[in-house]
């Protein structure tokens, strides 16, 4: 038995230790959903960032094969900025795309990087990365958006501010846009009746970026007393509400897919990385800014770096090449020494007691099958996540407690969840190794739909 139809209900960034396990309790609609059919731990991409890892998980390519590695990739001009990344970027066919050739009727609601919105067969709403809301082109069809607005009001992308220590304001931001994006989901579910549906709620990882201390015991900040743990539980309870009254629409014939990009860590301090750079006589500056400053707004002396470095959840370094960049001075022939030189020397940080880091380096061209667009030459994860790479300078430090981008107490983590039932499941309980990847090999066996012979991933549903 096939699906006809099969809805996918995108949770970003829940880790499988809170919800199949401390937040099982407040959420009885998932847990059902579970103990119907297979679930388990979904294996995030290289790097496990929000972009690359659902653009991976609806195209069953990988990060280096999408030319995606953040919210923000190299310009192809060979300079030395970042571009944010938008829809055009994607050259690779998505789910809606494979499923709407084959004649499906398909709704994509909030999934990151689709904006702007671009013609399929059927609805699509874009998702947080959306400009300014307010100016309109969220949506197709055009006239969906006016649809929408009349009867939801203004859209909500996603919220501001969420990198904050008074959390308050947040909360209710994010409970307003859960409810307006799943009344949005069931309206399109029951009106448009697609035969593919996929809605994708940001709210989970604005909150754990917020409240991550207050909702994770192992964090060295946690307090048990405080009420904003009961407040995260709250909005999860509510989370669980919505996804029950979409679900319930759903017929016998229908596929649910419950799924996180990545999961949910604490955060324990950030790395300079350019700090570190300068120290070590990587990269070398006019002057020292007074207080910290973007790299882009220092005054690099680029005839004299050899490497720089962008900061996030994980630091993405890259070597200024003789050739490839613009005021290049690691002559090529001298790359592979100069870069192995390099590995090694970030491998080897400490964290700020001297103990030793679980940190790994990667290089792009041995992580992916392809590599496309302007890679980091390396991929640096301190301490396995626990510590996150900061790319402002000027901290006199290399290592400092907090995000150099806010209040910041969560990093992202390695693995995500998923929850599959219904209709042409035959998988049941625990199942391990599932990667993200697997989505969509999952989703178009159900539907019956041959994909591309070269898409990663293993049908999960049997």
């Amino acid at each position: 038995m096939r699906a006809r139809r099969v809805l996918v209900i995108g949770l970003d960034c829940v880790p499988p230790s809170l919800l199949f396990d401390r937040f099982r309790g407040v959420m009885p609609n998932v847990t059902a959903l579970a103990r119907r059919g297979a679930w388990g731990a979904l294996r995030s991409t290289e790097p496990p960032i929000t972009v690359p890892a659902w653009t991976s998980m609806v195209s069953g390519r990988d990060p280096g094969e999408l030319g995606l590695y953040g919210f923000r990739n190299r310009t192809r001009d060979g300079g030395y900025t970042l571009r944010v990344a938008t829809s055009r970027d994607v050259r690779a066919k998505r789910l809606w795309d494979l499923l709407g050739e084959a004649g499906k009727r398909v709704a994509a609601l909030f999934v990151p990087l689709t904006s702007p919105p671009s013609p399929l067969r059927g609805q699509m709403v874009a998702g947080f990365l959306t400009p300014a809301p307010e100016r309109g082109g969220w949506a197709w069809p055009p006239a969906l958006e006016r649809e929408l607005t009349a009867r939801f009001g203004p859209y909500l992308a996603d919220v501001e501010g969420f990198r904050t220590d008074a959390p308050g304001a947040i909360v209710d931001a994010l409970e307003r846009m859960a409810e307006q994006h799943f009344a949005i989901a069931e309206h399109v579910w029951v009106r448009e009746r697609p035969d593919f549906m996929m809605m994708v709620e940001i709210g989970p990882d604005r909150l754990h970026h917020a409240l991550w201390q207050h909702l994770d015991p192992s964090h060295p900040a946690h307090d048990p007393e405080s009420p904003w743990g009961e407040r995260g539980r709250a909005y999860y309870a509510a989370l669980d509400r919505h996804i029950g009254r979409l679900v319930g629409l759903a017929d016998d014939d229908t596929a649910v897919l419950i799924a996180s990009d990545h999961g949910a860590k604490p955060l324990l301090g950030g790395v300079c990385v350019n700090d570190w750079l300068i120290a070590n006589g990587w990269l070398h500056l006019e002057r020292t800014p007074r207080r910290p400053a973007r790299l882009a707004d220092a005054d690099v002396r680029w005839e004299q770096t050899r490497a720089w470095g962008e900061g996030g959840y994980y630091a993405r370094v890259c070597l200024n090449v003789e050739g490839r960049e613009p005021r290049g001075c690691v002559p090529p022939r001298e790359y592979e020494r100069t870069r192995a030189a390099l590995a090694e020397a970030l491998a080897a940080i400490r964290r700020p007691d001297g103990a030793a880091m679980r940190t790994r380096v990667v290089l792009p061209e041995r992580a992916y099958r392809a590599v496309r667009g302007r890679p980091p030459d390396l991929m640096v994860y301190f301490d396995d996540l626990d510590y996150r790479a900061i790319g402002t300078v000027g901290h006199g430090a290399i290592h400092v407690a907090d995000n150099d981008t806010g209040h910041d107490t969560c990093n992202h983590d390695w693995d995500g969840v998923w929850v599959l039932a219904g209709a042409g499941v035959r998988a049941r309980g625990r199942i391990e190794g599932a990667a993200i990847y697997d989505v969509t090999r999952t989703v178009l066996a159900l539907m019956g739909v041959d994909g591309p012979p070269d898409l990663l991933g293993v049908d999960r549903s049997q």
